[in-house]
């Protein structure tokens, strides 16, 4: 399993501070073990980027991703798929939970992660939907 993201750091560059995206990548094995596979720096952050980042990895060895855990960023899906075409998608539950609050107003945020929680934390669909 292999988790794609990017933050975005606030870093000097010719005297001004300005953003920039770190993209990182890190994977667990088949055997438990966690691997950083690579940092990169970039302007922001493009699924034409990951893919410069995704043949890298392809180029030094990484035969191939059983999953990888995005944040569905735009196109990410298909610059996995075309290094790296038999890659099962996961969308990350961060990004997710982030996704699903944002248009929450704040006295029902507390109600819906409550929920949210219980639903990721079933152990299959029939007991995500029981009270």
């Amino acid at each position: 399993m292999v988790f794609l993201d990017a933050i975005h750091c606030h870093v000097r560059s010719e005297g001004q501070i300005v953003k920039k995206a770190v993209y990182i990548a890190i994977s667990i094995d088949l055997d438990g073990r966690k691997d950083v596979l690579g940092m990169w720096g970039g302007e922001n952050e493009s699924a034409k980027f990951w893919a410069s980042v995704l043949n890298s990895l392809k180029n030094r060895g990484v035969e191939d991703i059983f999953i990888a855990c995005t944040d569905n960023l735009t196109g990410f899906d298909a610059a996995i798929h075309a290094t790296f075409p038999k890659t099962e998608l996961q969308n990350c539950i961060i990004h997710q939970l982030r996704n699903s609050s944002k248009y929450v107003s704040y006295e029902d945020l507390k109600a819906l992660l409550a929920d949210l929680k219980a639903v990721y934390a079933a152990v299959g669909e029939q007991a995500a939907w029981m009270p």
